[in-house]
């Protein structure tokens, strides 16, 4: 897809969402079904059904994804698609990698040391672009500050967002 083209799909999309905000608010939902045999969950993604477990570091088998790795490749999906497409917009050809790296000190997600000792979940994450192409030192600079404004996982870990817990049992509503 060229810049062009991104534009004219694109065109119409933005238009119905300056004449009609309402209609740009989508909500995305993921479901996982628990596994009754193992420690596992299976989500389904779209293209295929993932089974989730433990990370070898908490006694998992290392068989199944761990959601933190899962976590990190959405992270470097999103950063990936919204750098290519902003790329694409500005008329830069690059090409390259996408990292994502995260450190998790798994005590705490065990619980073996006392509560609020050590953080249950990431205690940092980096992104790293490795780009190649005859983009200069000052259009990559806007390519990674323009990617990082429109990555919807990068803004969500780096703004943080309410998140609510319920749980329903049967049909009765959610407690």
């Amino acid at each position: 897809m060229n810049r062009e083209q991104l534009r004219a799909t694109q065109k119409p999309i933005k238009q119905r969402y300056r004449d009609e905000p309402e209609v740009a608010l989508v909500t995305l939902r993921a479901e996982g079904s628990l596994d009754d045999q193992q420690i596992a969950c299976s989500v389904a993604t779209g293209r295929a059904i993932v089974r989730a477990g433990l990370h070898p570091a908490t006694g998992g088998s290392g068989e199944l994804a761990c959601s933190g790795d899962m976590l990190l490749q959405a992270l470097v999906a999103c950063a990936g698609v919204t750098l290519r497409s902003v790329a694409t917009s500005l008329e830069l050809p690059v090409r390259g990698t996408v990292l994502a790296e995260g450190d998790l000190d798994f005590r705490g997600t065990l619980g073996v040391v006392p509560l609020g000792e050590v953080p249950v979940g990431f205690r940092a994450i980096r992104l790293i672009f490795h780009l190649e192409g005859d983009a200069t030192d000052e259009q990559l600079a806007k390519l990674v500050e323009l990617t990082e404004r429109y990555c919807v996982v990068y803004q969500t870990l780096v703004g943080g967002v309410p998140v609510g817990v319920s749980c329903q049992v049967g049909g009765a509503e959610p407690r």
